[in-house]
């Protein structure tokens, strides 16, 4: 339905859901090009940007162009399947999101922690598999979201208030027990994203630690320095996540559009903003993008 109470204005909302969409894909595409055109660029800090970059280049694709077909051509209508499908991706690359940052947490920590051995500890190859266990982990805790709401009934009003097929929305048009569904989505939710918060802080804790141990002023700002990109991707992403998250389970009081609105922004705001900040806080990237538009 897109995002119900808000119709008059859904051409206007589409302006900023276009334009934050190019934005995403412009500034993503670009890191991807310039990784792979440079060999100096070859190394597993930038490999996990272009993880990150193919997620965040999915995540608003799996939402937008849909969203933007219910704001321009009032084009409301999904096939069950088609929905479950987007509920599976969408959720599978956000959570796969969740696990390219856990392994640059864990970079950025063999980095300052153990520098003597990072070449060792942290190689292409190891990096490539860490992300493929991480798309096998997103795959597996996904996949019985769609599959539990294949088996439930469904009601004769099938109207979903969203602009997305939003796990929490679709399970509400369900006319059987849900409980289990819900008790899922919670553990998913709770024991997952927690867990994958509590390895970053752990990663940052004996960070921090270790950056304290070291006597000189300006070690320690160029110790941190290496990591201000990543926290404030983590920041970027996590604070609206859990926002959205808590709000959406516990927040009965706040008006039903502003739900819809925080999750849109949850999906859009984080993968505008990445290729920024990695292209504004890591000098080589930025020669390396300055390089080539200087060329154009």
């Amino acid at each position: 339905m897109g995002i119900p109470g808000l119709e008059a204005a859904h051409i206007w909302i589409s302006i900023p859901f276009f334009i934050f969409y190019i934005i995403s894909l412009f500034g993503n595409i670009t890191v991807l090009f310039v990784v792979y055109k440079e060999q100096t660029l070859h190394n597993p800090m930038y490999l996990l940007l272009c993880m990150l970059a193919l997620t965040d280049i999915a995540t608003p694709t799996f939402v937008v162009p849909n969203a933007l077909c219910i704001f321009w051509f009032n084009l409301k209508a999904i096939t069950m399947g088609g929905c479950l499908s987007q509920m599976f991706f969408l959720h599978t690359v956000s959570l796969m999101h969740s696990t390219i940052l856990v392994t640059m947490a864990f970079d950025r920590y063999v980095a300052i922690c153990n520098p003597l051995r990072y070449t060792i500890i942290v190689n292409n190859r190891r990096i490539a598999k860490l992300g493929f266990v991480g798309l096998i982990r997103a795959v597996l805790f996904i996949l019985p979201l769609p599959l539990l709401l294949s088996r439930q009934p469904f009601c004769a009003n099938r109207i979903i208030p969203h602009t997305q097929c939003e796990h929490t929305a679709v399970v509400t048009m369900s006319c059987g027990d849900i409980r289990v569904n819900r008790i899922y989505g919670l553990v998913l939710f709770f024991v997952v994203n927690m867990s994958d918060l509590t390895l970053i802080a752990l990663s940052y804790g004996l960070i921090i630690r270790t950056v304290l141990r070291i006597p000189s002023k300006r070690a320690h700002q160029k110790s941190l320095n290496t990591c201000t990109a990543h926290i404030c991707v983590i920041l970027t992403y996590y604070t609206p996540s859990l926002f959205s998250n808590l709000t959406n389970r516990f927040g009965q009081g706040i008006a039903p559009h502003i739900h819809i609105i925080l999750a849109d922004l949850y999906l859009l705001i984080p993968p505008m903003l990445n290729p920024i900040i990695y292209g504004v806080r890591s000098k080589e990237l930025c020669d390396k993008v300055g390089k080539y538009i200087c060329r154009k």
